[in-house]
Parts: C-alpha cells; structure tokens; sequence
C-alpha cells in the first residue's frame, strides 16, 4: 500500500462507491449479471458464432462493475459484437434489447435480495465512525436504484451525511462512470470542493471517473485475496490502493478503524 503518510492532504470530506466498498453486494450484482447475459449468449452465439459464457469476475469488473444497469449491458454486449437495439425502459425481462437484458439482471438481483440479503462490509460501519468523530462529512454514491434502501437496512445511513443512488441520476439527469457527475453532485451536496473530496471506489470506471473529476484524493479498493485488481485501480489513476477501509483512515488520517 502506497500513498499519503498519516494526516497529510487529508481531505475535507469523502464520496464512497457503494457497491463493494461499503455493501457486499457485488458478488450478487455479478451473479444476476452472468444469468442475464449467458442467457443471450447461448441464444445468439451458436455455431460458428458461438460465445462463452459471461466472465462474472473480470468481466464484470472490466465492463459493468460501477456503472448503470443500461450502460453496463450495453458495454458489454457491444463488447461481445452483439449489437442490440436499445429498446425502451419499459421492455420485459429478455434477450431482444439492451433494456430487456438489463430487466433481467434486475429481476434476477431483486430476487437474490429477497433470499439472501446483503450486509454491510465488517470494516464500513467503523471506518464511517471513525470518520464522522472527526468531522469528515462522508456520502454514499451508487448508480443503483436500490443503494439508499440497502444502506438503510444494514445500518449504515446514519453514519453518511448524503446518499445519492439511481433514483437521484435519473431524475436529475446525471452521466454515467467514467463520466463525473455523480461524484461532482455527491461533493457538492457536501459542501466540499473537488480538490479536498477524496473518492473511495473499487471499479476502474469509478476510479476512472474521480480522475476526470480532479478529485483531490483518489483511493482504489481491492478487496480481492490476492489483490490483483490493484495495479488496474493505479492504471486508471488511484493515488493510493487498500484492501479494506481501516486501512484507508489509517493511512490518511492516521486513525484506527
């Protein structure tokens, strides 16, 4: 781990990524996905054409991870040369549009929820305490429609000043990862400016996407064993990588989690 010594560039206020930062919900965001698109893999890849099926670690990581439900079906099929209609919002759960690929994963994930659940990460709840006694203004930011109902379940609403999920980008109109917007707006409800907001993401896209926004501190998360995914996150400009949040208010705020 590399990055700032304990209590320097501390930044004024902090935007977390939802999705595997803060909720352990990747792993069943991945899955909805790999029921979804294998789905219409098998239905269009065969014969000569045939497509394996959907890659739910690297993937997901490489082309949906952070991202809407839309754009991240749609990068990957684009991807895959499946070039599909978009269709509309409207369109029930299938494999004949973009949309309709998308309300699969949907279908799928919403009954994942209902059966399994999803906890906040061991390591979230007081990494956000710790935070919050310091006067550290902390949002939660998710392109998913469910991220503000999630966090409140597992508890971790009270510690955030601000949550904006997919309810909010779609209302207010706000660009997908890599583009900004969704961090700018989080900042901004936190009346902290970009260059003193760090940004805690564990997608390339959203890493991606803090750089664009001139974030003044960009952290990388890989919670992966091996971490692996470390070296993509400082590709696409972390200035520093974790493996858990502990160490994140260690390193920057010389604080315990």
């Amino acid at each position: 781990m590399s990055g700032p010594t304990p209590g320097s560039r501390a930044p004024r206020g902090v935007v977390f990524d939802t999705d595997g930062v803060l909720l352990d919900s990747a792993t069943l965001h991945a899955a909805a996905w790999k029921v979804a698109f294998d789905a219409c893999l098998e239905l269009t890849g065969r014969g000569d054409r045939a497509q394996p099926p959907f890659d739910a670690d690297a993937e997901y990581r490489r082309f949906v991870d952070g991202k809407s439900r839309f754009d991240g079906a749609e990068a990957l099929l684009t991807a895959r040369g499946l070039g599909l209609p978009a269709g509309t919002p409207d369109d029930p759960p299938g494999c004949d549009t973009v949309w309709a690929v998308a309300a699969r994963k949907e279908q799928v994930f919403l009954e994942a929820l209902r059966t399994e659940g999803i906890v906040g990460f061991a390591d979230a709840g007081p990494a956000l305490a710790v935070l919050r006694a310091a006067d550290v203004p902390c949002a939660a930011a998710s392109a998913s429609r469910h991220a503000r109902a999630l966090l409140e379940a597992a508890g971790l609403d009270r510690l955030l000043t601000v949550v904006v999920d997919g309810e909010d980008t779609a209302r207010l109109g706000l660009a997908g990862k890599p583009d900004p917007a969704l961090f700018l707006h989080a900042a901004a409800l936190l009346g902290t400016r970009p260059g003193n907001t760090a940004v805690v993401e564990d997608a390339v896209s959203g890493v991606a996407a803090a750089r664009r926004g001139r974030f003044g501190l960009v952290v990388g998360l890989d919670r992966t064993p091996d971490r692996r995914h470390a070296a993509r996150l400082r590709e696409q400009g972390a200035d520093l990588t974790v493996p858990d949040l502990a160490a994140l208010v260690r390193s920057v705020w010389g604080e315990s989690g």
